[in-house]
């Protein structure tokens, strides 16, 4: 059973950082591509980045210099470290696997306040 668990989640103040982390199970990790996205109130869900099995990275350009994602074959989890938030970053962020995504974590809430 594939399983994707986000956490790292929280209330930061803007200029702040995060590092958020998407832990899998299931599936043989090192084979897939894996992304992040997020979905703010009243929008639609977005990809902030991918990154392929090679450790290739792709980017919303309104993220590019800010965010960075990674991965841990051996841990089996991916990471976004995202630094000088802002409050348009406000979302909830989601771990999928595949493109198009079949596969997604339940979610972590990110704030930046005003």
């Amino acid at each position: 059973q594939v399983r994707l668990a986000e956490s790292g989640g929280g209330l930061v103040q803007p200029g702040g950082s995060l590092r958020l982390s998407c832990a899998t199970s299931g599936f043989t990790f090192s084979l897939y591509e894996m992304g992040w996205y997020r979905q703010a109130p009243g929008e639609q869900r977005e990809l902030v980045a991918s990154i392929t099995r090679g450790s290739n990275t792709n980017y919303l350009d309104s993220v590019k210099g800010r965010f960075t994602i990674s991965r841990d074959n051996a841990r089996e989890t991916v990471y976004l470290q995202m630094n000088s938030l802002k409050p348009e970053d406000t979302a909830v962020y989601y771990c999928s696997r595949d493109f198009p995504p079949r596969y997604w974590g339940q979610g972590t809430q990110v704030t930046v306040p005003s």
